[in-house]
């Protein structure tokens, strides 16, 4: 086998060899050739070249969202490197294992006018879990270093950074390892859950108990918790698309739910006991009700954080939301309430309106959506891109077979198209990617990419702009607002469809809509854009309307 000459680079490859950090996505460089003849010429490493480091760090957020496994990333010098902090950010936030491993010139090169050459050191201190800052010379010290950065990444679910400074010549290999580097076992001490027996005795005495759930993966709760959950008159479970929990009564469409509200509805909807599990929250309505009607007890359970996200938290419950509920349950007796039928009856009420609603409305953003996302193929994974396209999935009924993933971590739309090309590499299932015309331009790079299965849809809702600004506060039809806001423009994706050597369908209506999808979900020969245009001025309208409607 083949080794670079350089010891710190043999020690780095070794630990990660031996940790079981498999997979590597490499940025093409030069000061980072110790680390890529290293890992490319070693068998047990899958390693991905991909160009843009910022499209190379968010397909690697893909895969080990889905794996959750530490994936490592590995770029050049100077400026590369900090084209890895978006994606780093979403990590930190979402929870995900990333190992930044970043060349460097050595430090006497540092701040004197060397080319390639910034401050790379602890460069993302405000959102990494571990720096681990290494010496130039192979060393038990750097060798500490790397382990702990590994061990953090995976035990406490994010992203580290490990800096490596190599002098050059770069390119010289050898036959046999000039160093030993020992990988250190770190492994998760389970937490006890403690006594229950105060937190059962308030739960007892409540008549009306929240279940608000955020980004989750599928079956983090078993089935006997939530017949249980669902069979209590005093609970009502608010979920999310991406939740990925599913029962037909829970209340899947918050905003649907809560947006036409009166006040007293709103009091009489402030539960007591507010529990909360998973990640963020898409709907801004239900973090506005919950920070002006607090419930008087939020439990958190997460084995790591506890966001006070509606400044009301009192308890964080340091398990798994499964030990908690199969740990507490049983010492918690069903009361009298008439909580969850009232949400019941709403909630029933609601989709009566939705669907008469649904039936009258022109081909529009809210059409379209409704129409993919009953089109999807049982079995399968939706990714998901931010800001209008996740909510408007948030109204819609998704079939409880199909798992759903969006980087709501930091809630932008910079790397979605390359998460989702990471994820459907990883999961091999049939992937289906839903983003909007503006989200897909920013991250066009993802598409140049080789590893793209061939059944990879794309499915592009092209209204012109950034639709979601028309539906805030403040719009205005206005030069200033269509340039700077909803920056609009005339692009479509079909040229860079044929570049990339994607199948491109397009639709404008309902009828080629319906065509579109079904030639779409058929044809799996090659990765695959729907690009679907839609009104530009008549979306936010009818967005708008149909929360007027619900009453």
């Amino acid at each position: 086998m083949i080794y670079p000459k350089i010891p710190l680079a043999q020690s780095i490859i070794a630990i990660c060899e031996q940790k079981g950090l498999t997979n590597i996505v490499i940025s093409p460089g030069s000061r980072n050739a110790p680390l890529t003849i290293g890992f490319v010429n070693n068998p047990n490493f899958k390693c991905f070249s991909i160009a843009d480091e910022r499209c190379a760090a968010f397909f690697a957020l893909g895969i080990a969202q889905q794996t959750k496994k530490p994936v490592a990333i590995v770029c050049t010098s100077g400026s590369a490197l900090l084209n890895y902090y978006p994606a780093l950010a979403e990590a930190f936030y979402s929870q995900i294992p990333l190992v930044v491993i970043s060349a460097d010139r050595p430090h006497d090169k540092i701040d004197i006018g060397d080319g390639q050459t910034i401050r790379q050191e602890n460069v993302f201190a405000n959102h990494i879990l571990y720096n681990a800052n290494l010496h130039e010379d192979a060393s038990p010290e750097n060798d500490a270093k790397i382990n702990e950065a590994i061990n953090i990444s995976l035990l406490q679910k994010g992203p580290v950074h490990i800096n490596a400074p190599f002098e050059e010549p770069l390119y010289e290999t050898v036959e046999a390892l000039s160093v030993t580097a020992a990988a250190s076992a770190d492994e998760p001490q389970p937490s006890p859950i403690g006594d229950l027996s105060a937190f059962a005795g308030t739960w007892n005495t409540a008549s009306k108990k929240m279940i608000l759930v955020g980004v989750n993966d599928p079956n983090v709760i078993d089935e006997a918790i939530i017949n249980y959950l669902v069979e209590d008159p005093s609970i009502v479970v608010l979920t999310e698309t991406t939740s990925n929990l599913h029962h037909p009564t829970f209340i899947n469409n918050i905003d649907t739910i809560i947006t036409p509200f009166t006040l007293e509805d709103f009091e009489d909807f402030r539960p007591e006991i507010l529990i909360t599990f998973g990640g963020m929250v898409v709907s801004k309505r239900i973090k506005a009700f919950l920070r002006k009607y607090k419930p008087q007890h939020h439990w958190h359970i997460d084995t790591l954080r506890a966001y006070d996200t509606f400044g009301a938290l009192s308890q964080h419950f340091t398990t798994t939301p499964q030990q908690f509920f199969k740990a507490f349950l049983p010492s918690t007796s069903k009361v009298e309430s008439n909580y969850f039928q009232k949400s019941q009856d709403i909630k029933n009420f609601r989709k009566e309106k939705h669907d008469a609603y649904l039936s009258k409305i022109p081909f529009s953003d809210f059409i379209v959506f409704d129409r993919v996302i009953s089109a999807l193929p049982k079995e399968s994974q939706l990714q998901i891109s931010n800001s209008s396209a996740i909510r408007y999935a948030q109204l819609i009924d998704i079939d409880p077979s199909i798992e759903v993933c969006c980087n709501r971590g930091t809630s932008g739309i910079d790397g979605s198209t390359s998460t989702a090309v990471g994820a459907a590499f990883a999961n091999k299932k049939q992937t289906t990617f839903i983003t909007g015309d503006i989200s897909f331009l920013y991250d066009s790079n993802a598409l140049w990419n080789k590893y793209i299965p061939a059944n990879f849809k794309i499915i592009i809702i092209n209204n012109g702009g950034g639709g979601i600004f028309r539906i805030l506060p403040g719009h205005a039809e206005t030069p200033v607002f269509n340039e700077f806001f909803e920056t609009s423009h005339c692009f479509t994706a079909e040229h860079l469809a044929k570049m990339y050597g994607f199948e491109y369908y397009s639709a404008s209506n309902e009828e080629k809509l319906s065509e579109a999808l079904t030639d779409l979900f058929e044809q799996n020969q090659k990765p695959t854009i729907l690009e679907v245009f839609t009104p530009t001025l008549d979306n936010d309208r009818i967005l708008l309307q149909y929360f007027k409607e619900l009453v």
